[in-house]
């Protein structure tokens, strides 16, 4: 192999190189934005436990899947008497829960309610 041939292959070589660098961080910055899209609906008027601001749009479709509910049909099965219910936490108004991210009302339900022991 010549020098010319050497050069020209050491050139597409580089290029190539370069390209799919250029490629992996694009895709890598397309993948990270998509993570870090928020819900940017508006907070609910005076309840915080409504206000999915923040609350990425998959996760605010897995609460509407689990049918999460703010204010339970049935008294005796509220997201506070739940084994999955994450408690209040100090100057908190709202919980969570471990099925879902994003604020739970402790008067909440949702269809994988279960009893505390």
């Amino acid at each position: 192999m010549n020098k010319k041939n050497r050069r020209a292959f050491l050139q597409k070589c580089l290029k190539s190189s370069l390209a799919l660098s250029a490629g992996s961080l694009w895709i890598a910055g397309c993948r990270s934005a998509k993570k870090n899209v928020a819900n940017t609906s508006s907070p609910a008027a005076g309840n915080p436990c409504e206000d999915l601001t923040g609350v990425s749009p998959v996760d605010v479709e897995k609460r509407k899947a689990l049918g999460y509910v703010s204010l339970s049909p049935m008294p005796d099965k509220q997201c506070d008497g739940c084994k999955l219910w994450i408690p209040v936490a100090e100057g908190k108004e709202c919980g969570g829960c471990l099925l879902f991210t994003g604020p739970v009302a402790p008067e909440g339900n949702c269809t994988y309610w279960a009893p505390q022991v």
